[in-house]
């Protein structure tokens, strides 16, 4: 189970989490997100479809799979494998890191549309992948305010844009399975730079919105915080991810099924 305190580092753990995504309280989507822990390595891959009548706010599926490194309390990527069909078209990548260094791009789906915004090379410094940056690592407590004031510098393939996060306050969560106590309430800006159509819908909503919020848990047996919540509030009413399954297990995958590759 996961829980607020921290185990063994060196201990090799499993975080299994199941989400759905609701708007106005109808389900629209789910997303599955799998991540492995070693002594000084990780994998991660999550995989998410979201569609129905609220479309015109969030549809498409996809996939990510992260393979990193864990240092100096950091989770580094070193390959990242995407693949995305959404309003934009289909696109699959395979981004290679080097010393926390974006050093290629394969992107080996149709070409990107030529209205988005382009993603020039001075975009892609200090970058890391959508997973890596959501286990984010935490010195000290994990529900310390200062695992808020950060920015998430992300890069998924195709799309450039920060996270700019910051403490709102603790609260308590109970999911179906797994983890119920405390969970860290960050706020949320989106700030888009390139990869995107500058006329969305989304976009242009989000630009500058101080009111959305991630909510962080604890995953046992490692000094990292993962989301378990999410909310966004619209024009039509809430839109909202949130854990059913958030399980931190031992060295053997739950049920005996391995990780997805």
């Amino acid at each position: 189970m996961i829980g607020v305190g921290v185990g063994a580092a060196e201990a090799p753990v499993n975080m299994l989490a199941h989400y759905a995504i609701y708007m106005t309280h109808v389900p629209v989507g789910e997303i599955t997100w799998a991540a492995y822990f070693s002594d000084q390595t990780y994998l991660t891959s999550a995989n998410g479809k979201a569609s129905g009548v609220f479309s015109v706010l969030i549809s498409g599926e996809g996939s990510v799979t992260t393979h990193g490194v864990m240092a100096g309390g950091k989770l580094t990527p070193t390959s990242v494998t995407t693949s995305v069909s959404d309003d934009d078209g289909h696109s699959e990548e395979q981004i290679t890191f080097k010393n926390g260094v974006l050093t290629k791009v394969d992107d080996r789906g149709a070409p990107p549309k030529p209205d988005l915004v382009q993603v020039t090379p001075e975009l892609l410094h200090h970058v890391t992948d959508p997973l890596s940056a959501m286990l984010i690592p935490v010195e000290g407590h994990a529900l310390a305010q200062a695992n808020c004031d950060k920015t998430l510098r992300i890069f998924d393939g195709r799309r450039r844009y920060n996270l700019a996060l910051s403490y709102k306050r603790i609260d308590t969560m109970k999911v179906a399975h797994g983890y119920a106590g405390p969970v860290l309430v960050c706020g949320i800006v989106l700030r888009a730079i390139a990869g995107y159509n500058p006329d969305s819908l989304l976009v242009r909503y989000l630009a500058g919105k101080d009111d959305l919020e991630l909510w962080f848990a604890p995953v046992a047996g490692r000094k990292v915080i993962a989301p378990i919540r999410a909310l966004m509030p619209t024009l039509i009413g809430t839109l909202e991810l949130r854990a059913i399954d958030f399980e931190a297990l031992g060295p053997e995958p739950a049920h005996g099924s391995a990780l997805p590759q």
